[in-house]
C-alpha cells in the first residue's frame, strides 16, 4: 500500500469510527462523550436548551447543563441512542508533528474528517467573554465554518483536542483534552457551571479608548473604555457609567483587558475593590464589591 492509500486508510477508519458520535449544535459541532452526554463549546448554545443532530440523521432536543463560558466549554444533557462515545483517556500527548485527524458535523449537516498535524502548542485565543485561553494546540488539518466542538483524534481514535477557535489562516486551535480539561468537563456533567467575579461591563481595549477620546477633543489617557453597563451588575451598582475610562482596579493599572481579568482572577468573590476611572476630565474613585456570574460579562464586547 503507498502513501496516499495508507493516509486514505486512516482517515476513512476515524471517519468510521469515530463520526458517529460526533454531532451538529446549533451552527456548530460537539461529541459523545458519554452516555446521554455531548461535549460541545459555550458559544455553540444559546439559550438552556439545544437541539442536537445525530450523524444518523437523528435530531433530539436536549438540555444544557453545566456551562463554562470563559472556558468554551459546555454539556448537553440528551437521549445519545446507544451512539459509543470518543474514547478519551486523558493520557494521549500530542507535539508539532503529532499526526491528527479534526472531525466536525456542521450544524448537523454531515460528518467531515481531515487529516493534518500538529504544528504548535501553548498557543492562546480569546474566549468568547474575552479571557485568554492559554495552553491550546494548534493543527493543520483543514475544517469548515462550524466545526468548533468536535473532536481532534489520533488515527488509532484516541481524542487528543476538542477544536474550539478556527484562526484566519486556515488552522484550528483546540483545547487539549487532558486530565485537567477532564476533571472540568466531569464537573460541567454534575451541573457545577464555573463561576469567577466579575464587574458587569462590556469594554473597548486601551487603543480604542484613546481614538475615541482623541476624537471628542479629550486628553489621551490608557485605559479601559466602558461601552456597556450591565443591569443590577457590580458595576452598576457602584455607579461606573459607559463612556468611563477605567484606568485601575485594585491598584493594578489598565492598559490591557488581560490586565483586569487577572486582578478578578486573583480575586475572592463578594471582594470589594478600589476602581480609579476617568470620567470625561475628571478623576473618579470607586468601591465595587464583586459578585460570581456564569456568564461573566467583562471583555471586549457584550455577552
Amino acid at each position: 500500500m503507498g502513501v496516499i492509500e495508507e493516509l486514505e486508510a486512516i482517515t476513512g477508519k476515524v471517519a468510521a469510527s469515530v463520526g458517529p458520535a460526533v454531532v451538529g449544535v446549533g451552527h456548530g459541532s460537539g461529541m459523545v462523550v458519554a452516555d446521554g452526554t455531548v461535549l460541545t463549546n459555550a458559544h455553540n448554545l444559546h439559550g438552556t436548551e439545544a437541539k442536537v443532530a445525530f450523524a444518523d440523521g437523528r435530531r433530539a432536543a436536549g438540555r444544557v447543563g453545566g456551562v463554562d463560558v470563559d472556558g468554551d466549554l459546555a454539556v448537553i444533557a440528551v437521549d445519545t441512542g446507544g451512539v459509543t462515545p470518543v474514547v478519551w483517556t486523558g493520557e494521549v500527548a500530542a507535539v508539532p508533528g503529532t499526526v491528527v485527524v479534526s472531525v466536525a458535523n456542521p450544524g448537523g449537516r454531515g460528518v467531515r474528517a481531515t487529516m493534518g498535524q500538529v504544528s504548535a502548542v501553548g498557543r492562546a485565543f480569546r474566549g468568547p467573554r474575552g479571557r485568554r485561553i492559554r495552553g491550546s494546540l494548534e493543527h493543520t488539518a483543514p475544517m469548515v465554518k462550524g466545526s468548533s466542538g468536535g473532536p481532534v483524534v489520533r488515527p488509532d481514535g484516541r481524542l487528543v483536542g476538542i477544536n474550539t477557535n478556527r484562526l484566519g489562516e486556515g488552522f484550528y486551535l483546540a483545547l487539549p483534552a487532558d486530565a485537567e480539561l477532564r476533571a472540568r468537563v466531569d464537573a460541567l456533567v454534575r451541573g457545577e457551571s464555573a463561576t469567577r467575579p466579575h464587574l458587569g461591563v462590556a469594554l473597548a481595549p486601551s487603543r480604542a479608548a484613546r481614538h475615541l477620546r482623541q476624537a471628542v477633543g479629550l486628553p489621551p489617557r490608557d485605559g479601559l473604555l466602558v461601552r456597556v453597563v450591565e443591569d443590577g451588575s457590580p458595576a452598576a451598582r457602584a455607579g461606573i457609567l459607559v463612556g468611563d475610562l477605567l484606568v485601575a482596579v485594585g491598584g493594578r493599572p489598565l492598559a490591557r483587558i488581560d490586565d483586569l481579568h487577572e486582578v478578578l482572577d486573583g480575586t475572592d468573590a463578594e471582594a470589594a475593590l478600589a476602581v480609579q476611572l476617568v470620567r470625561g476630565v475628571e478623576e473618579v474613585e470607586l468601591t465595587v464589591t464583586l459578585s460570581a456570574t456564569e456568564t461573566p460579562e467583562d471583555g471586549p464586547a457584550p455577552g
